[in-house]
C-alpha cells in the first residue's frame, strides 16, 4: 500500500474512533438528563445488549457489502 493510502486509512480509523468517543459521551450525558425511572429502564433492562447487537450486525454487514479496493 502506498504511504498515501496508509495515512489515509489511518486517520479514517482515528476520525471513527473519535466519532464513537463522542456517541457514548453524548449518550452518557443524555441519559443523565433522564428521569430516574427512564434511566432505571436504560441500565437494568436489555436495550442496551440490543442497541450493541445491532451496532456489531450493521458494521459487519458493511464490511461484507465490500467488494475490492476503493
Amino acid at each position: 500500500m502506498a504511504e498515501g493510502g496508509l495515512r489515509r486509512e489511518v486517520l479514517t480509523v482515528v476520525g471513527v474512533g473519535a466519532i464513537v468517543v463522542a456517541l457514548v459521551l453524548g449518550a452518557a450525558f443524555g441519559t443523565s438528563l433522564l428521569p430516574r425511572d427512564a434511566q432505571e429502564f436504560v441500565f437494568h433492562s436489555p436495550l442496551l445488549i440490543g442497541v450493541l447487537v445491532g451496532g456489531t450486525a450493521w458494521v459487519l454487514w458493511r464490511i461484507g457489502r465490500r467488494t475490492g479496493p476503493r
